[in-house]
């Protein structure tokens, strides 16, 4: 059978040789698994400065989905999103004036953390599927 390559960012395997991998890794399946995983981790600022640079999309808006998904060029987020996302950036930089002000900041619990980590992720999940 030989040797198999998996893709963490698919979630599948195949036969490894060079012609396998170069046709996978510039697959568009891969390129937007792999863009999906990345915007995981993007802080809360940059997600909103791109947000509010784009228009709202039209098809989105109408039926509450896009054939484009994750790639579409337009904004999939509505005012109500976008307010959240803001007050969430507002809410981070008033946590970072105070740590440098020195003030005593409780450190969150790992249950606040797997918390956001789950939102993050059935996000991503539910992004996917569009």
């Amino acid at each position: 059978m030989g040797k198999r390559y998996f893709c963490d960012y698919c979630d599948r395997s195949f036969q490894d040789n060079l012609h396998n991998r170069k046709k996978h890794l510039n697959g568009v399946q891969h390129l937007r698994a792999k863009r999906l995983w990345y915007d995981l981790f993007r802080d809360a600022a940059a997600i909103l400065q791109e947000e509010q640079t784009k228009k709202p999309c039209r098809k989105f808006l109408q039926t509450g989905q896009c054939d484009f998904g994750s790639n579409c060029r337009f904004s999939h987020m509505t005012e109500q999103d976008l307010e959240k996302l803001s007050a969430q950036v507002q809410g981070e930089k008033r946590l970072k004036e105070l740590q440098r002000e020195g003030a005593d900041i409780p450190p969150g619990t790992i249950e606040d953390w797997l918390d956001k980590r789950a939102q993050r992720l059935s996000a991503a999940q539910s992004n996917r599927y569009l």
